[in-house]
Formats: structure tokens, sequence, C-alpha cells
């Protein structure tokens, strides 16, 4: 079986230290060096705590033949555009969790006419993990506010509590959203060139 453990640990930026630490029990960045270069056997057990590890679905971390893909021709640095050592492709985006997206269609921000935004749904409890990141919000009459969330208020038991909006419209005011049901944080972008 080729695995593209390293190909994927490398796309997300992890050192092997980093993937051992994460896993489930942790283990040493050696035996994930193992793994990833073949010379110890990668079972199905080690290939799920890799992949959990990793923040992927462990069919990702198997090249199976048929499998799509997306191969890098250059690396873009401070140097400039240079060819790769070895081969690698692309991992393509993953589900996380209760997906929605947004669909732009006009520019406003730094989104342009055409992006597509990709969002994990949370609940009120999780809407501090939120803070600082632009977040998709349900109103009332099937309506929609989306823009940087900035602060949340916790009210009494009865009432979820506030939170403030800054849309994305230039010069806009703060929106003030009383106990949302839930939101969605934009956690991809996906834009045609």
């Amino acid at each position: 079986m080729i695995t593209r453990i390293r190909e994927v640990r490398r796309a997300k930026g992890l050192t092997l230290d980093d993937v051992a630490r994460r896993c489930d029990p942790p283990t040493t960045a050696q035996t994930i060096g193992r793994l990833e270069t073949g010379t110890r056997t990668v079972s199905v057990k080690w290939l799920n705590r890799i992949a959990e590890a990793l923040g992927v679905n462990a069919s990702d971390l198997v090249d199976l033949p048929g499998k799509e893909h997306i191969a890098v021709a250059a690396y873009m640095g401070a140097e400039g555009a240079y060819a790769p050592a070895r081969p690698s492709h692309f991992v393509a985006p993953m589900m996380e969790g209760d997906m929605i997206g947004l669909r732009i269609t006009s520019s406003i921000g730094d989104y342009r006419a055409g992006d597509e935004i990709w969002c994990r749904r949370i609940g009120p409890d999780d809407f501090s993990s939120a803070l600082n990141r632009d977040v998709l919000f349900p109103r009332p009459g099937g309506r929609f506010l989306f823009g940087r969330l900035i602060g949340r208020e916790t009210g009494s038991d009865s009432d979820g509590g506030r939170v403030q909006i800054l849309p994305l419209t230039p010069g806009a005011r703060q929106q003030i959203l009383s106990d949302p049901p839930w939101a969605a944080v934009a956690t991809r972008l996906i834009r045609a060139l």
C-alpha cells in the first residue's frame, strides 16, 4: 500500500513531532517517519490514528488507483518559483463537521464575485471560538448576516446572549443580534482565477 502521510503532513505544515504528539495515544517522531517511508508497515489502526492527528479521513492517506490528484508543479517562496524535489500533490479540501456554503455574488471586503466560502456550523456555546473570524448568522424571515464577529455578551440562563458583528461593507456600523441559534464560521475560500 502506498501512503500519502508525508505529503498530507507537509501540506498541513506539520513536523513529524507535531503529528506524533497529536496521535492518541502519543507516539514518537521516529515512528511516524518510519510509517511515512514504508520502513514500518502501516496497519489500518495506525492509518486511523494518523488520519485523526492530521484532521483528515484515513482514505486521504492512501494512494489508490484511479484517485484523482492535482500534481504540484512548483513551489513559490521569497526567492521565486521552483520545482519540487520530489513529486507532490494537493490535498483535496475536506469537509469538517456540519458544513454549509456561501456564494459571493458581488465583491465585498476581501471577497470577490464568484467566491465560494465553506463554513462550519457551530452552536451558541462555541461562539467565543469564532471571535475575529468571518461568520454567517441566521436572522428572522430567512435572512442572514455575514461579517466579522467582534464581540459576544453572555446573558442570563434564560437568554443565550448577544453577538456583535461588523459587516464587510466599508464604513458599515456594527450589527447586534440577540440569541442566534447557530453560526457558521468561514473555514475555506474557493476562488476561481
